[in-house]
């Protein structure tokens, strides 16, 4: 199954991303691919 992931940049230079489609499932991170890695565990999850 596929879920669409929106990353974002923040003000404060990191990233955060969430999955529209679950709702809650929000992750951030310093680091594009900490926070890709993270919103794939939570998904998943």
């Amino acid at each position: 199954m596929r879920i669409r992931a929106i990353i974002h940049p923040s003000e404060e230079g990191d990233y955060w991303a969430e999955a529209p489609a679950l709702p809650g499932c929000i992750t951030e991170k310093d680091i594009m691919e900490e926070v890709m890695a993270n919103l794939k565990d939570a998904i998943e999850g």
